[in-house]
């Protein structure tokens, strides 16, 4: 059969697809990571043992307080040289973050052949605004040390999931690039399981944003802020979810008030059960606690959340409403798309 030209440039696109998905899939990474993600490398390392090698990094200190590193893969050969480093990154506080940066230019000055960061919650996402002459918008100082990392002859690709404002992407520039993934993939592979058949979203941004990945779900539901008096209070603004089992999305929580007034707002209404699902669990100070079985917020059936922030789900307990979905796979396939 001869083919038309559309036809022909699709047969070959996809013909080129397979041969650079093999070619990205036959790449070996050497792994460095944080130490809260040392779990996550081990588990790469025993499940695709062809594709990736860990070396654990000793993150010590000497006794004023100052970083004492001795990053693996160097002793007692240097294994790192020429290879392609997959940095598995966790911003969690100040401290860990310099000593993280630190490590990432003493890779790039070892003749590495690249340096991918995965860093899947960029913790300063939310802070890219100035309202107020002398705020530091955090974002932007964030980016200029990641674009300002040394370059080992290509720009190192920083990997982020569910970014809170997209926007910032472009704040990281020059010696690091930033690609953009979403931890829904996952998610949608959990709900295949469940009776969900509504999806919630707290705002009209998150529905903007994600509601194109939910369009088989039978019914939208879009929430909103409105002024009541002095009060600003959630209401339904689109959709009725009367009769069904919601579950709320959005990127990520941090104390889970707005999630908590969007869940009593859909079961106002009527909805049957309202589960919620976050990217992120910062939940700082344990937040997570005022969501847990009894507390004075437990209003949902299922909470879920990914691992992107090692040290919130090491806290998290078994046996209750969290239900903690792992992202490791969809790392290693986002791997291959650059």
């Amino acid at each position: 059969m001869k083919l038309t030209p559309s036809q022909r440039f699709v047969y070959n696109d996809r013909e080129e697809w397979g041969k650079h998905e093999k070619k990205i899939c036959d790449k070996r990474f050497q792994i460095i990571a944080a130490l809260e993600c040392e779990d996550l490398a081990n588990r790469l390392q025993q499940k695709y043992p062809d594709r990736f090698c860990f070396h654990p990094t000793k993150w010590e200190k000497f006794p004023d307080g100052t970083d004492k590193i001795q990053i693996g893969g160097f002793q007692p050969h240097n294994v790192l040289a020429g290879e392609h480093i997959l940095f598995l990154a966790s911003f969690h506080d100040n401290d860990v973050t310099l000593s993280q940066l630190q490590v990432m230019i003493a890779l790039l000055e070892s003749f590495i052949e690249s340096l991918t960061i995965v860093l899947p919650y960029f913790p300063t996402g939310t802070m890219e605004r100035v309202t107020v002459e002398g705020q530091v918008a955090t974002a932007n100082t964030y980016s200029m040390l990641l674009s300002n990392l040394p370059s080992c002859g290509r720009p190192n690709r920083l990997m982020v999931y569910d970014l809170h404002t997209l926007q910032n992407r472009f704040y990281i520039h020059g010696n690091t690039l930033a690609t953009l993934h979403t931890t829904v993939p996952v998610l949608l592979q959990e709900l295949l399981s469940t009776d969900i058949d509504c999806i919630a979203f707290p705002d009209d941004g998150a529905a903007k944003r994600f509601g194109h990945m939910f369009k088989q779900f039978a019914e939208i539901v879009v929430c909103g802020k409105i002024r009541d008096g002095d009060e600003r209070r959630v209401t339904i603004q689109d959709g009725n979810p009367e009769g069904m089992n919601v579950l709320i999305v959005d990127d990520l929580v941090q104390t889970g008030g707005t999630l908590y007034e969007c869940g009593k707002a859909l079961r106002a209404r009527g909805a049957k059960t309202v589960s919620a699902f976050v990217a992120h669990g910062v939940f700082p100070r344990n937040a997570w606690t005022k969501f847990a079985q009894g507390a004075d917020r437990c209003c949902f059936e299922k909470f879920y959340l990914t691992n992107s922030i090692p040290t919130t789900i090491k806290n998290l307990p078994s046996n209750d409403v969290f239900v903690v979905l792992d992202i490791m796979d969809q790392i290693v396939e986002d791997l291959i798309c650059f």
